[in-house]
């Protein structure tokens, strides 16, 4: 039964896409989006129960063959669809979050006039997602891999006639190249020493190679470290951290359902997925985890600080999303895989939740994204305002540990920081910090974004940009012509997404959180489990386990004060520290840093290539060239056609004399 199940989950939406995608207008708007979003929810309603039975313990880990795929001397692989818990969770979070993602598109994208195409887009990414996440082998996850790469490449650039939409989806693809670039070669790496791509072959044989060495550029270092750091830049670029992250926030230029699938809940957690799912070959590389751990920690609090400085809704959202994956990477760097794999799970309902309802605010505003024109909002889309209030408190972590209870962020995120007290380590140490001080900056970013949007004077009433944003007259639009433009609240197709995402970030948590965090059982057939870790992190002090509650309290505060106390507060603060704030704002001037040392490099070189390499010697001598050739050979030739008979026999004469000339030397 699984079998069938399976097959079902992974090929639906494939199928959805692929008679969407080419059926197109001929079907229609509303045959491809309910074709599928049907496909999708089907495709989830199977997942659930999959994943509920790993839950209790009645299921067990699987391996359903698709079909011969690969025989090349030692090389052999089949395509197979590997099914256990970390299989399982991940199946939950990509295609609830699309399925929900596709309905929500329903009214979000209801005015673009090409419609079919997107949703093809979305169904074909899911596809690619889970082809990922259920491989048997590097060679199908690479191919998942590559797949998600190429969805996000079009989703990204979707509105094609938008010059900054195909610049963020040019630069995203290019930017997970370098990551793919490492990954490919962790893969080629890891066949050369193994003998097999099989990720369960070579799980069970990497304990055996901790401590082996191999050549590399010269020096002897350790097999598993090498390999591990080179997978891991593949997560890098995947997952946007520090060094590979700078497609992230420009993916925003694509609609805001394809941030909330792509860019916060599914794609983007794809190199925690493979950092998890390849544990036991992590937990061979003591390099590697520190530098997994280092990585995730330095870009947590990185994209924290940037996220305090930013006035565009989704890229606030966005920065959050690099920094919440920052915790992810060092949890798992500390050896706390299952832990990570709970971040992640939390993170993608209440992530998506407050993207969904940015794009809510945007729906309302008339795509306006800068909340410097939003303000008051709370009173006019209430349902809106609640989605985002739940969103805010799970990803603040709000919720108190004596009590036993709290929102999703509370349970996932303080468990990060206690594991990483626990370890016990100079870098566990590091991490736990770097953690808590972004938990106070992400209180700060994220109730920020909620006194600039739904409190305080509503600033879009005299705001000329918003009112030349709209519909010509508010008789157009339906409004009340009183007052100037009312923003209104979201389509019921919207609405119910947040309302569903909005019982994740409230209970993922508090209902999951004994399976994932002291599930040793729950974690045997997929994930590397530290036990004894997982029982230091529960004996912590303390005020260790209230870090993150003190924090979150202070960054509420900072931000009540600034924001709707005294508005003047953040201009002071600019003008007292003017030079910190313009290298916060301008992201660290990552973007400046890599146009001086490769996009320029790379133009220039291209320039030199083209008018000394193309121009100067392969048209020169080449079809230039050619063409010179022929053209003074055509001149002399017509001159011997000059079509007197007496010409052609003196010429034919001439050729025979030669001829005999020829042969008698």
């Amino acid at each position: 039964m699984l079998n069938t199940t399976i097959l079902i989950i992974v090929f639906l939406p494939l199928l959805a896409a692929i008679i969407g995608g080419l059926g197109n207008r001929a079907l229609g708007n509303t045959v491809v989006k309910s074709l599928t979003t049907g496909a999708l929810f089907v495709s989830c309603a199977l997942s659930w129960p999959i994943f509920l039975g790993f839950i209790s313990g009645t299921a067990t880990a699987e391996v359903v063959p698709v079909l011969q795929w690969v025989q090349s001397g030692n090389l052999s692989f089949d395509w197979a669809l590997r099914v256990d818990t970390l299989t399982a969770v991940m199946l939950v979070v990509i295609t609830t979050v699309s399925a929900l993602v596709h309905l929500y598109s329903w009214g979000y994208m209801d005015e673009d006039p090409d419609q079919p195409r997107f949703f093809a887009y979305l169904s074909l990414f899911t596809f690619a997602m889970l082809m990922l996440v259920t491989a048997d082998n590097l060679v199908q996850m690479f191919f998942g891999w590559e797949g998600v790469g190429l969805a996000s490449y079009l989703l990204i650039g979707f509105w094609f006639k938008k010059p900054s939409a195909n610049a963020a989806a040019i630069k995203a693809f290019v930017v997970n190249r370098v990551g793919d670039l490492g990954f490919m070669l962790g893969i080629f790496g890891t066949f050369l020493v193994f003998g097999t791509t099989s990720i369960p072959e070579i799980l069970e044989a990497a304990p055996a190679m901790s401590g082996a060495t191999i050549g590399f550029m010269g020096y002897r270092m350790h097999t598993m470290d090498i390999l591990c750091i080179l997978l891991f830049i593949g997560a890098m670029g995947k997952s946007a951290q520090l060094g590979l992250h700078t497609w992230l926030p420009d993916a925003m230029e694509g609609p805001t359902p394809v941030s909330a699938l792509i860019h916060a809940a599914t794609m983007v957690t794809a190199g925690v997925f493979m950092v998890c799912r390849l544990s036991p070959m992590f937990e061979t590389a003591p390099i590697a985890l520190g530098m997994v751990t280092f990585i995730g920690a330095a870009t947590c609090i990185f994209a924290a600080t940037i996220g305090t400085t930013q006035w565009d809704i989704k890229r606030v959202i966005a920065y959050s999303t690099c920094s919440q994956l920052g915790y992810m990477f060092f949890a798992a760097g500390v050896g706390a895989y299952g832990v990570a794999m709970f971040h992640l799970f939390t993170h993608a309902f209440f992530k998506a939740l407050l993207f969904l309802g940015a794009g809510s605010v945007i729906h309302a505003m008339h795509h306006e994204q800068d909340m410097r024109y939003y303000g008051g909002l709370r009173k006019k889309i209430p349902l809106t305002f609640w989605a985002m209030m739940f969103g805010t408190l799970a990803i603040t972590g709000v919720g108190i540990y004596h009590l036993g209870a709290g929102f999703a962020g509370f349970w996932s995120k303080d468990a990060i920081l206690e594991v990483a007290f626990a370890r016990g380590t100079e870098l566990g140490t590091f991490a736990f910090w770097m953690g808590v001080f972004a938990a106070l900056l992400t209180s700060f970013y994220s109730w920020r974004l909620m006194f600039l949007t739904f409190w305080g004077k509503p600033r879009w009433i005299e705001s000329e940009h918003i009112q030349h944003s709209v519909h010509k007259t508010p008789e157009e639009a339906g409004e009340d012509t009183t007052g100037g433009y009312h923003p209104h609240e979201s389509p019921l197709s919207m609405l119910i997404p947040l309302g569903v995402l909005s019982l994740g970030a409230i209970f993922a948590g508090q209902v999951f959180a004994p399976s994932f965090l002291d599930g040793a059982a729950f974690w045997a057939d997929s994930v590397f489990f530290n036990e004894p870790l997982i029982h230091a992190m529960h004996a912590v002090p303390y005020p260790v386990k209230y870090a993150a509650l003190i924090v979150m309290v202070l960054g509420f505060v900072g931000a009540w004060l600034a924001y709707i106390k005294d508005t003047s507060i953040p201009g002071k603060f600019v003008q007292q520290f003017k030079y910190i704030h313009q290298f916060v704002f301008n992201k660290w001037y990552f973007d400046e840093l890599y146009n001086f040392l490769f996009v320029r490099p790379a133009f220039w070189l291209g320039r030199k290539f083209w008018i000394i390499g193309d121009q100067g010697i392969i048209d020169r001598f080449g079809p230039n060239g050619a063409a010179w050739v022929v053209e003074k050979g055509s001149l002399a030739a017509k001159k011997v056609q000059s079509g007197y008979l007496n010409s052609y026999a003196l010429i034919m004469l001439l050729g025979l004399v030669a001829a005999i000339t020829w042969v008698l030397m």
